[in-house]
């Protein structure tokens, strides 16, 4: 049965008159998230909308944010729900009754779960999972999310997928509510085979972006590289980004493993690999292996929501490999590093694809076609401006 949405009001005025005032919510200010949310905010503040993002402090966000004109505000809020979620609802309560924004757009499970309780349906909603939080947890917790999932569904007026995997996912849970699927784009102008690289050293080069923890999958690459050393001593990897597990995959790591802490530019790192692998546990659509593959790079990822999608045909079945299966991944990327012509046939084929799929103004766009129909206006094509944005910081 599908869950009624409550009453919808909205301050908007036609957009002849003037753009919507978007307002978006944040809680991870790191990693895949944090790079999405500051890529189209600047995408929407270059399309003339008004743009606003509420985050915690620290970690990267509000710099980048502020660096490409967005006007930050600070939500104190911790990652995980618990005794501060009804202090973390006021102060959104606070903020949305001052903004008086057109449209709300959350991103992640935290925000997600406190934008709409804050809202409650009185401007539309966008609620984007990046992930189902479901998927992070187990047994009761995962159960309870699951609920919460299904009761949120209420308030949201449109739920962003960015991939049709995660909406599946949502769908097989439970989760009824208007969904758009929107793949995930990055910024082919930063991410671009030309430029600064990370590279030192002689030998194979295996490159992992990402937060080190449980989803990314860390572990499972670490007991494979022991397969694939043996067989090819020369190889070294580099693990690329900090996180709750540093310390413990930090404990025992061979020699010719780096760890190299976080980036505020990866892209020098993705040209520096001969391979770039992502063995994530779960995902909605990875942004690591499309900035990878606009920085012309091979990449191998584990078959996870959104991996199949975002791979050229002619990726399967060298580039990806079962979640959780070191045996697999240790095959798999041997196999790679030995067959240089395949590593560059598929790092032109994957730069050819995100150009042709993954751009983020062509996602930025598709995200403000959303907000029009919530508002009730025409639809208008993105304004791209004649000198392409060169780097947008994340």
């Amino acid at each position: 049965m599908r869950i009624p949405f409550g009453p919808v009001q909205h301050h908007a005025t036609p957009f002849r008159a003037r753009e919507p005032h978007v307002l978006h919510i944040t809680q991870p200010v790191e990693g895949g998230v944090a790079r999405y949310v500051t890529d189209l905010a600047a995408a929407q503040l270059d399309a003339g909308l008004r743009v606003t993002v509420a985050c915690p402090q620290g970690g990267m966000l509000a710099d980048a944010l502020r660096a490409v004109g967005c006007t930050v505000l600070p939500w104190q809020a911790t990652r995980a729900p618990g005794p501060w979620l009804p202090g973390e609802v006021q102060r959104l309560m606070r903020l949305v009754h001052d903004l008086r924004p057109d449209v709300v757009h959350a991103h992640s499970a935290k925000a997600g779960l406190a934008g709409r309780l804050a809202v409650r349906g009185r401007i539309p909603t966008v609620f984007q999972p990046h992930a189902w939080s479901f998927e992070a947890v187990d047994g009761a917790m995962a159960r309870a999310a699951v609920r919460w999932e299904r009761f949120g569904a209420r308030w949201t007026a449109r739920v962003l997928c960015v991939s049709e995997a995660e909406r599946r996912t949502g769908e097989q849970h439970g989760i009824v509510a208007p969904c758009h699927v929107v793949p995930n784009g990055v910024d082919t102008c930063r991410f671009r085979p030309e430029g600064p690289s990370a590279r030192s050293g002689p030998g194979p080069l295996v490159v992992c972006v990402g937060r080190l923890c449980r989803q990314k999958g860390q572990d499972v690459l670490l007991r494979a590289w022991t397969d694939v050393v043996r067989q090819m001593p020369a190889a070294r990897l580099v693990l690329v980004g900090d996180g709750p597990d540093a310390g413990r995959l930090y404990s025992g790591a061979p020699a010719s493993v780096e760890f190299a802490g976080p980036a505020a530019d990866a892209a020098p790192w993705y040209r520096a690999a001969d391979v770039v692998v992502l063995p994530s546990r779960w995902e909605g659509m990875a942004l690591v292996p499309l900035e990878a593959m606009a920085c012309a790079r091979p990449v191998l990822v584990t078959d996870v929501d959104g991996a199949r999608e975002s791979l050229p045909p002619g990726h399967l079945p060298n580039c990806l490999v079962p979640p959780e299966d070191p045996d697999a991944l240790a095959r798999a990327l041997t196999a790679l590093l030995r067959r240089a012509p395949l590593r560059a046939a598929l790092g032109a084929q994957g730069r050819a694809h995100v150009l042709a799929a993954h751009d983020v103004r062509h996602a930025a766009d598709s995200v403000i076609g959303v907000y029009r129909e919530l508002l009730g206006v025409v639809p208008r094509p993105l304004v791209v401006p004649n000198q392409s944005r060169e780097s947008i910081t994340t």
